[in-house]
Order: structure tokens, then C-alpha cells, then sequence
């Protein structure tokens, strides 16, 4: 199943051993190299420290009620796995990130981003385009597959749609489908 980071913020964790609500996610925790949340910042009021995170492999499973835990020992320190504290000294994050093409020229910012949460590896990201360009295009979506690379500015993707030749009608006031291709034309005999 799919879906939007933006629906994800503020998603309950739920005990399996008491049935309550222990915390609520905040930020997602993603390795730049795969593009994978490896696990998510949680806070609430029953929680000891203030920079807890649930790793996605500790999480029993995601529904519709949120995150389900066995309980709050479920939840680490940043120091508690080496992975996710080097993550975290990166300061990686989707959110208002540039997006270029690989011609270095801008198409927008990461407004959103998609998550399959069967695997939690990010899908599609949400692009919202320049002022100038908006006009045309309010927003972008760009599947992971277009991404050629990931640096401390940018996230380039391909630029790779292909553009229909021009061709044009020999007859005045007439047209020529794009989209079928045509071999000359040849008088009947």
C-alpha cells in the first residue's frame, strides 16, 4: 500500500501489551543511498527521553490504527545502533529538498514524498515546481526509478521524455497525427 509522508506525521504507536497509545511519529529517519525510512522519530507524553526513534523493524506491523509495538521497550536512542546514528549526523531529509534534471536545471522542491509501506522504501516524490514554471505544471511526480543521483544539494533525476518530431501535412489545412506513424504516401496504380 502507498502513501503520502504527509499522512504518515503524527501517526499513533500503539502498545500490544496495554493497548494505549505510547507515542506519535514525527520525522522520518531515510538512508539517502536507498532511499529507505529506516525509522522515525517518536514523542509523547509518556515517553522518558525526548529523542526516542522506533526502527521499522521493530514495529510489529502498520493498519489502519497506526504503528503497533510490543511495548515502550521497543523504542532506541539514537546511539543505541551505529546505522542510524550516522544517518542521523548526516541530516538527510526529503522535505524542501532541490530537485534538478541532469542538466542541472531546477524543477522544484519535494513539497511530499510516497512510501510503500510493505517495504518502506520511498516510491515517488512529490515536486513543486518554480513560480515561472507553474503556470503550466503545479507539481511534479517523479517515480525512484528516474533519480540518477542524491548529493548534499540536489536530488537529479532524468530528463529523458521524448519529444514527437514535427512533421507537417501536405495538404493545406490539414493535419498529421503524432502519435501514428506513417510510411510515405504512394499512388494507387
Amino acid at each position: 500500500m502507498l502513501l503520502l509522508s504527509s499522512r504518515l506525521a503524527n501517526t499513533p504507536v500503539m502498545s500490544l501489551q496495554t493497548g494505549a497509545e505510547l507515542a506519535k511519529i514525527t520525522n522520518a529517519v531515510i538512508d539517502p543511498g536507498t532511499l529507505q525510512v529506516i525509522a522515525y522519530r517518536v514523542h509523547g507524553p509518556l515517553l522518558g527521553s525526548p529523542n526516542l526513534l522506533l526502527r521499522i523493524e521493530d514495529a510489529r506491523e502498520f493498519s489502519d490504527i497506526g504503528f503497533i509495538v510490543d511495548s515502550h521497550d521497543d523504542f532506541i536512542e539514537s546511539h543505541d545502533v551505529i546505522k542510524i546514528e550516522e544517518l542521523l549526523r548526516l541530516g538527510f531529509t526529503l522535505d524542501h529538498r532541490l530537485v534538478t534534471d541532469e542538466n542541472r536545471r531546477k524543477l522544484g522542491k519535494i513539497i511530499d514524498y510516497t512510501i510503500d509501506v510493505d517495504s518502506f522504501y520511498v516510491q515517488q516524490l512529490t515536486v513543486k515546481r518554480p513560480l515561472l514554471k507553474s503556470f503550466n505544471d503545479t507539481e511534479l511526480l517523479i517515480h525512484r526509478s528516474q533519480i540518477i543521483e542524491i548529493n548534499n544539494e540536489s536530488i537529479v533525476v532524468s530528463s529523458q521524455a521524448e519529444v514527437p518530431e514535427h512533421t507537417t501535412a501536405t495538404t493545406p489545412g490539414s493535419y498529421v497525427n503524432p502519435f501514428r506513424k506513417r510510411g510515405p504516401l504512394t499512388e494507387p496504380e
